[in-house]
């Protein structure tokens, strides 16, 4: 698995942030408090949501903030994938929306929180806790496993090896045995109780019982006269009749039963005996096997450097490869470090020379950027200052217009505001002279009416000895002066318009003086900005022509010291593979000593086989004995049922029963009498054979249920076997990863601690953890000093990492190797080891590893940085990426 990128909005200090992660080493570093570990969190929160979190979904959203987002994209086993989850705060609730769905067109879609959330952990194999004791090393956590108790560290490591199924499976079985064992028991008590009430019925006598009522019988027919004699012969005929015919059914029923049964146990005495040849073909397959075996091994024996193969010879050759390999591989590993150092330092230093040199090329583009932005700035201010000079030609027009005017620019608006309210005040007055003028009219023309027909026009009366006939001409008077006093008032109107659109052209034109001053201070700054702007720029591209020059002299002082040390990695390489040849000729003599322990132990796994097979023959053999005493009591059951059985009998039954029957028919007149004391007889004899046929019922219950509990017993058997099977299969399991575990252990443990004052770590089968000292003299790891402890602990996480990503059977796809400040309790020298260890994992397959750390030893290991930041005004962090390359070149030499 590998994380491709991270995008947070408003997730804890985080505001916006976009990070994209690559293969390789990638360290994020900054200030303590800077957000690192949120990053780190925010990934572990995207895969598996609240199960990430130590707190609630509310202490993930950004203070002041309501809504928060996570978005990871990431790659497993060859699909890309992306999970977003989105988080909102209101009315004290937070509502947790979440989708994953593939990128690359293979139509994987989730929905819902718990989806997403099984979806990955079926996808990697492992939840929130199994990944965060595989990949994940949280800050203060180093030493989790180490303290930890060794059944807490079994448990741990079983889940993350998927052995849990296997203790499920045992425990299934284990209920399945439990059940099978209350149904027998229940059959059992059934047995016990069907046992009781056959003796129950067995001590009644139940024959005799029927022979004495049937003498009874015998001496009332004798009382009676000789019709009630024949009668009462003829009824024992016929019941004597119907009981043979009954008793030749029941047992004609029960002879087939016993020939079945004497059919399935020859069938079984049958299959035992096919399985004892197999057995013992296979004994014989066995022993041929280790005929080859041994000369197998006599082929080997040269090559493995042994003189006879006995395990203590195999023992003795092992231990003198063991000391040889330990001698070659540490010259070999410190070989290899000091090659693989020197390489590096040569490739760094190459790489940063070129760098310095593109560096230096874009910073002379940049200068030239800045020449040609330079003379832009100074073409600009030129534009500006001829739009001033424009500008101003058109304002000392506009001015001249004021010369001539009666109002100076800044009495305009008011002189304009004055003749606007006398216009108005005489528009009002035309309105009230046109209505007075309206009203004079009419009153004229109704008076001219009204003199025309006769009348007064005050008062309507005949116009002749009216007081008032002489009022018209007063009218006619106001009608006069009203149309006068009109006339004026719309002439003044005039005027009045034309002296108002003359000063609201003049109103524009201060309007457009103030704005073209306003321009013309604007453009006067800004033509000051851009020849200063020019100016700064032409120095800026001095200092970068300066700068670049710098950094191609720097480069070349930089190649000098890259090919010395590539020199120094050629002759370090050479004795790296002189080395390693040693260790394959080692390699190649352990290989033969190991074909040669393996074929001794075939040999002894043959012999175990023969002596199992053996045992099974005879047991076999055994269970045919029993079978076959079995099947002798069931012919002679056989031979007494069939000779029990007599048709002849059968036929002459039948024949007496139907005399008898139509005798009684003949004599039922005669009898009648008698019917009393027959019915009482005969109910009593009825309820004798009853208790005996119930008798034959609960034998043959008995006989079935007997066949049941044996089976039961048999299944019983098989169940028990398949709990062991299982519990016996997950402790063959564990006990090879503790051995795959205790090697990768191993091989850390001595990258790390190959030249100090240990030896070797045990790891039992209930995973206790043993530290040896070159002495031999054993430790508890929680003696070790506590950057000993913190580097033991993170040896043993990078070991369950690899045996996961190994595989017990193959390769498996596992996820980042995530360690979060791994360096809080370790000095400078651990911090050493533990960049030899970052470097091991890598060359063991370790496609991502993520470090959170501030150490600049971690720093100048890594292929990616990245720098967080926080912005103490806004209490907000930030993330860049950084180019390994801008280190330092005397730290790298170092390093």
């Amino acid at each position: 698995m590998k994380f491709d990128r991270v995008r947070l909005a408003n997730f804890k200090p985080y505001g916006d942030a976009d990070l994209r992660l690559t293969e390789g080493v990638t360290v994020i570093h900054g200030l303590n408090g800077s957000g690192k570990s949120s990053l780190l969190e925010a990934c572990f929160f995207a895969l598996y949501g609240s199960k990430a979190l130590d707190g609630t979904l509310g202490d993930v959203i950004t203070n002041g903030e309501e809504e928060t987002e996570v978005e990871l994209w990431f790659t497993h086993d060859g699909v890309s994938y992306r999970v977003e989850r989105r988080l909102k705060s209101y009315d004290g609730r937070i509502d947790h929306k979440c989708t994953l769905e593939s990128t690359d067109g293979s139509d994987v879609a989730r929905d819902g929180a718990r989806a997403v959330r099984e979806f990955v952990t079926e996808l990697l194999r492992m939840d929130a806790e199994a990944f965060v004791n595989c990949a994940y090393v949280r800050q203060g956590e180093v030493n989790k496993l180490i303290n930890a108790t060794p059944r807490e560290r079994q448990d741990t490591i079983d889940d993350l090896l998927q052995l849990g199924k296997l203790e499920e499976y045992r425990e299934r079985a284990g209920d399945a045995r439990l059940g099978v064992e209350d149904v027998l028991e229940n059959r059992r008590g059934r047995l016990d109780q069907l046992d009781e009430q056959i003796a129950a019925k067995e001590d009644r006598d139940l024959h005799a019982r029927l022979n004495e009522l049937e003498g009874e019988l015998g001496d009332v027919t004798d009382d009676i006269d000789r019709y009630e004699a024949q009668r009462e012969q003829a009824k024992e005929t016929r019941d004597a009749a119907a009981e043979t015919l009954e008793t030749h059914a029941e047992k004609r029923e029960k002879l087939e039963s016993v020939e079945a049964e004497i059919d399935e146990i020859e069938a079984a005495i049958r299959e035992a005996e096919r399985d004892r040849d197999d057995h013992r073909d296979a004994i014989g397959e066995a022993r041929e096997r280790i005929a080859e075996v041994e000369a197998a091994i006599d082929d080997r024996l040269d090559d493995a450097g042994l003189d006879a193969p006995t395990e203590a010879a195999v023992a003795n050759r092992r231990a003198e490869l063991d000391d040889r390999e330990e001698s070659v591989r540490t010259d070999l590993d410190d070989a290899r470090v000091n090659a693989e150092g020197l390489r590096n330092q040569a490739t760094n230093l190459a790489g940063k020379a070129d760098d310095r040199t593109e560096r230096a090329e874009e910073i002379e583009s940049e200068a030239d950027d800045l020449d040609d932005e330079a003379e832009t700035a100074a073409e600009e201010a030129a534009e500006r200052e001829s739009s001033i000079g424009t500008l101003r030609e058109e304002a000392a027009e506009l001015r001249e217009r004021f010369a001539a005017a009666d109002v100076d620019r800044d009495g305009v608006a008011d002189e304009r505001e004055t003749l606007r309210d006398e216009r108005g005040e005489i528009r009002e007055r035309i309105a009230e002279l046109s209505a007075e003028l309206k009203n004079a009219r009419e009153r004229v023309e109704e008076a001219e009416a009204l003199l025309a027909a006769g009348k007064c026009p005050e008062c309507g009366q005949p116009v002749e000895d009216s007081p008032h006939a002489s009022g018209i001409g007063e009218d006619r008077e106001r009608v006069a002066e009203l149309e006068s006093e009109l006339e004026a008032a719309r002439e003044r109107e005039g005027d009045l318009d034309e002296q108002v659109a003359e000063l609201d052209e003049l109103a524009s034109a201060a309007d457009r003086l103030d704005e073209i001053d306003e321009q013309i201070a604007t453009l006067e700054e800004r033509a000051e900005e851009k020849r200063a702007a020019a100016e700064r720029k032409r120095e800026q591209a001095a200092e970068k022509r300066e700068r670049a020059a710098e950094l191609r002299a720097e480069a070349e002082d930089t190649r000098e010291v890259a090919a010395e040390k590539r020199e120094e990695a050629e002759a370090a390489a050479a004795r790296v593979e002189e080395l390693e040849a040693d260790l394959e000729a080692v390699a190649d003599a352990r290989e033969a000593v190991t074909a040669v322990e393996e074929r001794l132990s075939a040999i002894a796994d043959a012999e175990d086989e023969i002596e199992r097979r053996r045992e099974k023959r005879e047991n076999l053999a055994e269970v045919n004995d029993e079978r076959r005493d079995r099947l002798a009591d069931k012919r002679e059951r056989r031979d007494e049922l069939a000779d029990a059985v007599d048709e002849s009998a059968v036929e002459t039954a039948k024949e007496r029963k139907e005399e008898a029957v139509e005798y009684l028919e003949r004599v039922a007149g005669e009898l009648e009498r008698l019917d009393e004391r027959r019915e009482e007889l005969q109910n009593a004899i009825g309820g004798v054979k009853g208790d005996i046929r119930e008798l034959e019922g609960l034998r043959e219950e008995r006989e079935a249920l007997g066949d049941r509990v044996d089976a039961l017993e048999t299944l019983h058997e098989e169940t028990s076997e398949l709990e062991t099977m299982y519990g016996d299969l997950r402790a063959e399991l564990r006990q090879r990863n503790v051995t795959e575990l205790e090697r990768t252990l191993n091989e850390t443990f001595e990258l790390v601690y190959g030249n100090d004052a240990y030896s070797h770590i045990e790891l039992d089968g209930e995973y206790v953890l043993t530290v040896y000292q070159k002495d031999g003299e054993p430790l508890d790891p929680e003696q070790l000093s506590g950057g000993e402890r913190a580097l033991f602990n993170l040896s043993l996480r990078c070991a369950i990492y690899r045996l996961l990503s190994e595989g017990i059977e193959g390769a498996a796809p596992t996820p980042p190797l995530i360690l979060d400040e791994p360096t809080v309790f370790l000095d400078s020298g651990h911090v050493s080891r533990l960049v030899r260890l970052v470097e091991e994992m890598r060359g063991f397959g370790v496609r991502q590893i993520v470090i959170v750390s501030h150490d600049d030893e971690l720093v100048g290991a890594a292929d990616e940085l990245v720098t967080v930041e926080k912005d103490p005004r806004s209490n907000r962090s930030t993330v860049r990426r950084e180019d390994a390359a801008e280190l330092d070149v005397t730290s790298l030499a170092d390093d």
